[in-house]
């Protein structure tokens, strides 16, 4: 079995300083580097930033922090959660990602996915008609790209290419996974294109997610394809106590999905509901040891290889962040590999 791997994703969430104001994005971005560098440093598998175009999280270029991140790390892989790939050019897509992986000798891991917002399709002069067809076809070139010298293609979204050369090349392997939010025909995409599945379990039991999972060994075996590690990204912060974990993060939490609420008609944000989501849903929020028992439950029901938590959620303050980091390194990893450990034998 694959050893498992335990890593942390942001979106760069602009957080507030001790005042309670909104800090500039500039510092944000430096934060955000410190971050890495801590997660690095206590033994922490990925890094992942999450690509967005909004004015509550400061990482639209995630390839060039993670270049800075990497001349200031020295094992932890570099990712994304997700590069927003239908509206981005598979070729310079794969050109970052490449030279990224030179840069930091193998260890680029992008996430490829359509992302949970819309921005990008007016910024970048794209239809959300098109939604589907830009996915499907920027991720077929860029499969492509992953495994051939020279590429041939040809779409209706994009130029042609034609026997082409794209530099630079791979010199060493490149993991590349592709986000899926819970559809079945992303899951089989993901199987036919021969690329490695990260569930985004933003909300609910994550047991719900079973079908998925079974669908794409199903769909392996039916394609002929190889198994491939699984992954999960969902929301978490962790704090001393239960307590404390819980009442840090409510008021950013709120903050966050009011505002994004109020954008989509959704239901006002409750404490109650946000509890809920702590104690059956999705949030993987408390102690280490409540955060490491429902990572561990997580990866044995799932039968997956890799958990990412989403440690920022709103705006909360950098200190804090930093210290839900050290906790998840020093603490929460390695109660993980204790309680897994324990269950097989």
């Amino acid at each position: 079995m694959t050893q498992l791997s335990l890593g942390l994703d942001t979106f760069g969430d602009v957080t507030v300083g001790p005042e309670g104001q909104p800090q500039s994005m500039d510092r944000v971005l430096r934060e955000v580097l410190d971050q890495a560098t801590l997660a690095d440093e206590i033994g922490i598998d990925f890094i992942g930033l999450g690509e967005h175009h909004r004015p509550d999280f400061a990482i639209s270029a995630p390839e060039i922090v993670l270049a800075a991140i990497a001349g200031r790390t020295h094992r932890i892989k570099l990712g994304t959660a997700v590069t927003v790939l239908s509206t981005d050019d598979p070729v310079r897509v794969f050109q970052r990602f490449s030279t990224l992986n030179a840069l930091s000798n193998g260890r680029a891991e992008p996430i490829l996915g359509r992302g949970s917002f819309t921005e990008s399709y007016p910024l970048f002069g794209h239809e959300l008609h098109d939604y589907d067809q830009l996915f499907e076809e920027r991720l077929d070139l860029f499969a492509h790209l992953l495994r051939e010298p020279r590429v041939t293609w040809s779409g209706q979204t994009r130029s042609p290419l034609n026997n082409q050369p794209v530099f630079p090349q791979l010199g060493q392997p490149m993991t590349v996974w592709v986000g899926v939010g819970g559809s079945p025909e992303s899951v089989v995409r993901v199987v036919r294109q021969d690329l490695q599945l990260m569930l985004a379990i933003i909300g609910g039991d994550a047991s719900r997610f079973a079908p998925y999972v079974d669908l794409y060994q199903r769909a392996s075996a039916q394609l002929g394809k190889p198994m491939r590690p699984i992954g999960v990204h969902s929301p978490g912060f962790v704090a001393e106590t239960d307590e404390k974990a819980q009442e840090i993060l409510w008021p950013h939490y709120a903050d966050m999905f009011g505002r994004i609420g109020r954008e989509r008609g959704w239901p006002p944000v409750t404490k109650d509901r946000y509890l809920n989501e702590v104690h059956q849903g999705a949030l993987y929020v408390g102690s280490p040891e409540t955060v490491a028992r429902k990572i561990a439950r997580t990866v044995k029901t799932l039968g997956i290889q890799r958990f990412d938590m989403k440690y920022s959620t709103g705006p909360v303050p950098h200190v804090d962040l930093m210290e839900c980091i050290r906790l998840y390194g020093e603490k929460v990893i390695p109660m993980v590999q204790e309680m897994l450990a324990d269950k097989a034998a």
